[in-house]
């Protein structure tokens, strides 16, 4: 009787299996909001017609990326970032990038001089240098014409990754105000600023210089300037002291550095919204792994990162949106005693056991999908590739699949079937 039962239970599974699966495909179609296309010039029709009331009633978009070399990423995103400016009034625009680059790019969007490869060349990070990334700055150009500054889209970046031209600010801001400053802590100022991390070695160097540059922002703040006159040279110092900090910690003890980062990441944002945004709203482009509302990388991790930071602080005022796709070409950075290059990958179907092997199945090309408790798929334990820096890395897949809880992670996801890599070419 027990073997009887035994095979009847063998053989039912398949199908009670299937059924499940089904039935799962069918509440994410019913449940999802088609995107019509990646065109970044084209309008949201359907999902205009069906935002989800959550949606609508943020304030903050942290928009993620499954990998920094996508194109579809890129220009869903820029596609969403204009639905946000003409429908929400977001005209604040903050990026996985360095404060240095803001005044380059503000200008030129502001109706100031330049070309589509100058204009490029304010990025510290290497990923934004594409068509995709420039031609949304050239609909910020167009969209800001002819409006006030208070109406202007504004960019700005808030990585701490990057350390050079810092000091130029300070100084310049010095010489200007005519203040008296000790030439030795501008001298400190110039040495971080001008040292690159060296990721495989501890320096004790860069603790050394903490002090010294709280000293220089003591002396600036007791210069007896009125806050107007030194507020942004403050932000340039905090910078430079948050990428001195950074660089002290990157040998320390996993993950310190990571969240170190992150809430400085945070600190900036929040400071952004709270202080130059002109209504509290704004758009934040980043990695998967930065916007996310629970933590960097795999579900129990517990590494803090920026989205988690800003769900605490804004609660529902913040609304992550992660990426997450089915197949198609994708970069990845390959190393070797010649050196490093890049190569371009296909990817065939999505790895086994992940979300997107199911989320493939949803007869949609690209679609919206916002996470709530009655959908059980997104609720439970699953597998998801972290394509970060290094793009995508075949030999080590097993160390880039990772467990995450999609409704934990996100608010909502947008799936894309097929991705293809950037446009590079800026000649």
């Amino acid at each position: 009787m027990q073997k009887k039962l035994l095979s009847f239970f063998i053989l039912i599974s398949p199908l009670f299996l299937y059924s499940q699966k089904k039935e799962t495909i069918n509440r994410i179609t019913n449940n999802s909001i088609e995107i019509e296309d990646a065109n970044p010039d084209t309008e949201l029709k359907i999902f205009e017609q069906n935002t989800p009331q959550k949606f609508s009633n943020a304030k903050i978009y942290g928009f993620g990326e499954a990998s920094h070399n996508s194109k579809e990423f890129f220009d869903l995103k820029a596609k969403f970032f204009k639905y946000l400016v003409k429908n929400h009034g977001v005209k604040t625009f903050i990026m996985e990038e360095s404060y240095q680059a803001e005044s380059g790019i503000n200008e030129w969007i502001s109706g100031g001089q330049g070309d589509i490869k100058t204009i490029a060349e304010n990025f510290n990070i290497g990923f934004w240098y594409t068509k995709e990334i420039v031609n949304l700055l050239h609909w910020m150009r167009a969209y800001n014409k002819g409006k006030s500054k208070e109406e202007q889209i504004q960019f700005y970046g808030m990585d701490i990754q990057i350390g050079k031209k810092l000091n130029q600010e300070i100084r310049e801001f010095v010489d200007k105000a005519n203040i008296s400053i000790d030439e030795n802590l501008l001298a400190v100022a110039d040495s971080c600023a001008n040292k690159k991390i060296d990721y495989g070695k501890e320096e004790t160097w860069w603790q050394n210089q903490l002090p010294k540059l709280n000293e220089l922002k003591q002396q600036i703040l007791k210069s007896n300037l009125k806050r107007e006159t030194y507020k942004n040279v403050l932000r340039s110092l905090n910078y430079l002291i948050s990428y001195t900090q950074y660089a002290s910690l990157v040998k320390e003890e996993y993950p310190k550095s990571t969240e170190y980062r992150d809430l400085k990441m945070f600190e900036n944002v929040n400071y952004i919204v709270e202080n130059l945004s002109k209504n509290g709203k704004a758009f934040i482009w980043a990695h998967n792994e930065h916007i996310n509302k629970k933590e960097m990388y795999s579900t129990g991790s517990n590494i803090i990162n920026l989205g988690r930071n800003l769900k605490d602080y804004y609660s529902d005022d913040y609304y992550a949106v992660g990426f997450d796709f089915g197949f198609g070409k994708i970069n990845g950075l390959i190393t070797n005693q010649k050196g490093s290059s890049w190569k371009t990958y296909d990817i065939e179907k999505p790895v086994r056991k992940t979300y997107a092997e199911t989320l493939i199945l949803v007869d949609k090309d690209i679609y919206f999908i916002e996470f709530d408790k009655s959908l059980e798929f997104f609720n439970e334990k699953s597998k998801h590739l972290l394509i970060g820096g290094g793009g995508y890395q075949p030999k080590s897949l097993s160390r880039i699949l990772i467990n995450k809880v999609y409704a934990d992670t996100y608010d909502a996801l947008i799936f894309v079937k097929e991705i293809s890599v950037p446009d590079y070419n800026l000649n």
